[in-house]
């Protein structure tokens, strides 16, 4: 497991606490994932998420049909296309997910040392007595002293709309449980959760495949979050699902770690996915609290090592309610930015908190403190360490970039690449300046029509640490025989001054492909 990932240079951090932070065109080179929701899904809400740090769009389809988060995905490319700037897209699947139906919607107040029934009889109303469930199987799944917890807002911790149980008795399909703490939910669906229990139901169900099939297919999503992912074979059953559906074959699949069962196997899981997210709600039930962030650092770590995003939730809960985070809060995002994460992931925050925007902005002004103290020479020593030697051609390459934008304290690097590839690699070695991707898209044909490539790529890269790309104009080709992509250098620099990332007289770190060589340069900037 990595430590001392903190380098504080005392006598100057000291002095700068006191400065206000600088407003920059990228807030943090650490990206944000906001969840839309009823809070968040106008266009002028959407708009301001993006100006404040939002670079991935989560659509939670736990709950919501495909009308209600077609109307917010159509308010997004309205508001992408009206601050031009890129954002990723985001399917969240239901999964395997047990819930508690009250279809009476009424509230219903649970009393502690008490029992109750789950049962799977779904036409049965719900009472302080009895809770049905749309799980047939759970009477078989769980013993006597197991222990069952139902919560209104997944997880949250707010014992006010969550309740532990403690399983007594199994009679036949029902479960008889003593309540442990008194609650009252309301509502129509609250979660429910086994505690290192296996659920046995498919990892991708058939709504979920629904979503997918319809909506995925409708609007090309970028990344699939696969909630509930347990083994390396539910990552390859998603895969060879998006492959049957055209240009879902390019969609990214991020393993979403929920339970001991994904943690058991999550080497293996780390091999199949493009990504992972720690879903650290969940994981905080099955897993003793004191536990959580062991994990969390050494599964991060394997991520970096990997070149592949990591992505952490559940960090300012209390920005549901509130416009500042607690102090704990505060810390866990700035701890989570120096364990090495890509992203964080807002989730009831940014879908059904009052200040979505605001949570957005103070996560990213967090983010952006963590990084100006990340120990990068440590962390660059390490992962070229772990790469070991001989380096492959292209990681040679990437870390010589970084190495030497961070030796002529370069202001960014620029990097032309078709697949997104080379730009990962080079975001893998954690520079501490901006890596500007130059996607330059290539020509592809079905006999029937012409495409062009590259945008899958481009928006992809929005949840990889450090990595902003831009789309380059498909006149000019990936790759240059005369030495140069001058007129593309010439946009990828203009946008870098147009940020506010490039100023005169800086110097740049360039890396490209000139025929069949890879090529790292550094220029020095004139007026």
């Amino acid at each position: 497991m990595n430590s001392n990932h903190l380098l504080l240079e005392e006598p100057i951090r000291m002095a700068s606490i006191l400065e206000p932070s600088k407003p920059s065109f990228f807030p943090a080179m650490t990206k944000i994932v906001g969840t839309l929701g009823p809070k968040s899904r106008s266009v002028e809400i959407i708009s301001d998420c993006l100006k404040a740090g939002m670079s991935v769009a989560r659509f939670d389809f736990s709950w919501g049909d495909i009308e209600f988060h077609q109307e917010t995905l159509e308010n997004l490319k309205t508001a992408v296309k009206s601050i031009r700037k890129l954002c990723a897209i985001m399917l969240d699947t239901g999964g395997p997910e047990l819930q508690v139906v009250n279809k009476t919607e009424h509230p219903i107040s649970l009393e502690a040392d008490t029992k109750v029934i789950l049962t799977p009889d779904q036409d049965k109303p719900a009472t302080s007595n009895l809770l049905p469930i749309n799980y047939h199987g759970l009477s078989k799944a769980v013993k006597k002293g197991d222990t069952i917890f139902i919560g209104q807002y997944l997880f949250t911790g707010n014992e006010t709309t969550s309740v532990w149980l403690e399983v007594d008795e199994v009679c036949s399909e029902d479960v008889v449980c003593l309540i442990k703490n008194s609650a009252t939910l309301s509502g129509t669906l609250y979660t429910l959760h086994v505690s290192q229990i296996r659920i046995d139901m498919p990892t991708l169900t058939d709504k979920d495949k629904e979503v997918i099939s319809i909506w995925g297919v409708q609007n090309n999503i970028d990344i699939l979050s696969l909630s509930y992912t347990r083994h390396a074979e539910d990552i390859r059953h998603a895969r060879s699902f998006l492959s049957k559906l055209g240009e879902l074959n390019q969609t990214q699949i991020f393993a979403k770690i929920e339970n001991i069962e994904g943690l058991t196997h999550f080497d293996e899981i780390l091999q199949e996915a493009d990504g992972i997210i720690f879903s650290r709600g969940n994981l905080g039930i099955d897993l003793p609290p004191e536990k959580v962030f062991l994990f969390q650092k050494a599964a991060v770590y394997k991520c970096n090592m990997m070149g592949k995003p990591a992505v952490v939730t559940r960090v300012v809960d209390s920005m549901t309610d509130n416009l500042r985070p607690t102090r704990a809060e505060a810390t866990d995002v700035a701890n989570a930015v120096l364990d090495g994460s890509d992203a964080i992931l807002l989730g009831a925050e940014t879908l059904r908190g009052l200040y979505p925007v605001e949570t957005v902005s103070t996560v990213g002004k967090i983010c952006a403190e963590a990084e100006k103290v990340f120990n990068q020479d440590l962390y660059f020593k390490k992962t070229v360490k772990n790469v070991g030697e001989p380096m492959s051609h292209l990681e040679s390459i990437a870390s010589s970039a970084v190495r030497a934008a961070i030796k002529v304290k370069a202001s960014a690097i620029i990097c032309f690449t078709s697949s997104g590839r080379a730009a990962r690699l080079i975001a893998k070695y954690r520079p501490t300046m901006p890596v500007i991707s130059v996607v330059i898209p290539r020509l592809k044909t079905n006999q029937l029509r012409w495409t062009f490539s590259g945008a899958f790529e481009a928006r992809q890269s929005l949840i990889v640490r450090g990595l902003f790309p831009m789309l380059a104009d498909p006149r000019h080709p990936a790759e240059s025989k005369s030495g140069s992509n001058e007129s593309v250098l010439k946009v990828a620099l203009d946008h870098g001054k147009a940020s506010g990332v490039i100023k005169p007289h800086d110097r740049v770190v360039v890396c490209q492909k000139l025929g069949d060589a890879s090529v790292v340069k550094i220029l020095e900037l004139e007026d």
